[in-house]
């Protein structure tokens, strides 16, 4: 698959994922580099006028409300962006995210998460399945197992789509 090298501002949305404290303290790799990396993607996005939306985990071990079930204070959402509730792993098989990002008229996905084969590895296939344009931030993702998180993002998502580091995606946008 071809690699994009920009970015179309008109069609593309940020989808941040799982970036909840518990998740990060407990299967990001590197949790302050994961957050950083998240953070100055969210800022480089507003600042290009692409739309954001937070999506997250509200099932399993996630349901009952706790203080570390909320969102890292790193990456918190700015005023009127979007936060989706999921109860799966994956954010389309339980929330209306298709239908909102259609409605959005967007066809290309930047997608940051927690962890790399859970919540973004769910969301890349789905969304190639139903016709998106994904990149993945490679450095704005981070899984508890930093070889499944590699062979993701150098061997798999490629194939998928385009991966980018933070620094990239923000000279592509």
């Amino acid at each position: 698959m071809t690699q994009q090298t920009s970015i179309n501002r008109e069609t593309a949305a940020v989808l941040i994922m799982d970036f909840q404290q518990r998740i990060i303290n407990n299967f990001a790799g590197e949790p302050e580099a994961v957050v950083k990396n998240a953070s100055a993607v969210l800022a480089g996005a507003r600042n290009a006028g692409i739309p954001v939306i937070y999506v997250v985990h509200r099932g399993g071990p996630f349901k009952e409300y706790a203080p570390d079930v909320e969102l890292h204070q790193g990456v918190l959402p700015a005023e009127g962006e979007l936060v989706i509730t999921k109860s799966k792993p994956g954010p389309f098989s339980t929330t209306a995210l298709d239908v909102t990002l259609r409605e959005m008229g967007k066809d290309t996905l930047i997608i940051m998460g927690v962890a790399t084969s859970g919540c973004v590895l769910s969301s890349v296939r789905w969304a190639v399945d139903v016709n998106y344009k994904i990149v993945v931030v490679s450095d704005a993702c981070s899984d508890a197992d930093p070889e499944v998180h590699r062979v993701l993002t150098e061997k798999v998502y490629p194939r998928q789509g385009t991966v980018m580091t933070t620094q990239e995606l923000l000279k592509a946008i």
